[in-house]
């Protein structure tokens, strides 16, 4: 295990993914629990998509990747809650309305751009390769930017996922707080589509916060566990794609999966007893 951790580390893009990963990780499952909480889980994949399209234009255009599909992505975010909020088109639908509309622009952009290129499918699924120094100090920043931000406001993300009505009765501006937790979610999605893919980076938003909630019930408990499940499937993710040769992306669900199993199994033998 020393050897393999030593043999991993020695390369120095496998140390800028797990740096830039562990956090996006920690991003991901922290802000997954008050979405799945809320219902609103698939924001993620949503939230990818609308990244899929963005960078394919900053691409065809040779601007920054990630300095135009921030913008976007947070325009996005902001989008599906005033579509959710104040029309009759309603969480799912908005999503899938926006998502999908998304990746068809980013296709077609891409396919009058040239076609798929080695940075368009590096995007789509993931590449740990693609992790520049640059890239490592901002992804860095923004992720630390989105814990302490969640650290701080903490008492009034947890206040408006259970109970968004008493929330609001007791002078809670839910609407801002909501608008945060979309902010958050939609940095933590465009930094993590280096490695994971616009098509596995919502994965990192939903498996922690299901698996801990197999076993945990109150909300701090599957804070914390989601955080731990989260950047440990990750880091064993990382290691059975070096072991094996897998891409990384995929790797990590799978072992997110395997986690949600364990978790499941454990949860029934629990109730049983």
């Amino acid at each position: 295990m020393i050897d393999l951790i030593r043999e991993l580390f020695s390369y120095s893009f496998i140390g800028r993914a797990v740096v830039v990963g562990a956090l996006v990780s920690l991003c991901a499952s922290l802000l997954g629990v008050s979405l799945v909480l809320k219902r609103y889980s698939m924001i993620g994949d949503g939230l990818s998509h609308v990244g899929f399209g963005a960078l394919s234009v900053a691409l065809v255009m040779n601007l920054a990747p990630l300095a135009v599909s921030i913008p976007v992505v947070v325009l996005a975010a902001f989008l599906l809650l005033r579509l959710s909020e104040n029309s009759k088109i309603k969480g799912d639908a908005a999503i899938a309305l926006i998502s999908s509309s998304s990746i068809a622009a980013g296709v077609i952009v891409t396919s009058l751009g040239g076609g798929l290129t080695t940075d368009v499918n590096n995007y789509m699924f993931g590449s740990i390769l693609a992790m520049s120094r640059s890239d490592v100090v901002l992804s860095a920043a923004l992720s630390a930017a989105v814990l302490a931000l969640y650290v701080l406001f903490y008492p009034q993300i947890f206040a408006v996922t259970f109970d968004e009505a008493f929330a609001r009765a007791t002078g809670v501006n839910a609407r801002m707080y909501n608008i945060l937790l979309a902010l958050l979610t939609a940095v933590t999605i465009v930094v993590g589509m280096r490695i994971m893919g616009t098509l596995l980076i919502s994965s990192l938003v939903i498996f922690p916060a299901l698996t801990s909630m197999r076993v945990f019930k109150s909300f701090r408990s599957v804070i914390l566990s989601s955080a731990a499940v989260s950047v440990v499937c990750f880091l064993a993710g990382i290691a059975v794609s070096f072991v094996f040769s897998l891409p990384a992306g995929a790797s990590i669900v799978a072992v997110n999966l395997a986690a949600f199993l364990l978790f499941w199994a454990a949860g029934a033998l629990i109730r049983t007893r």
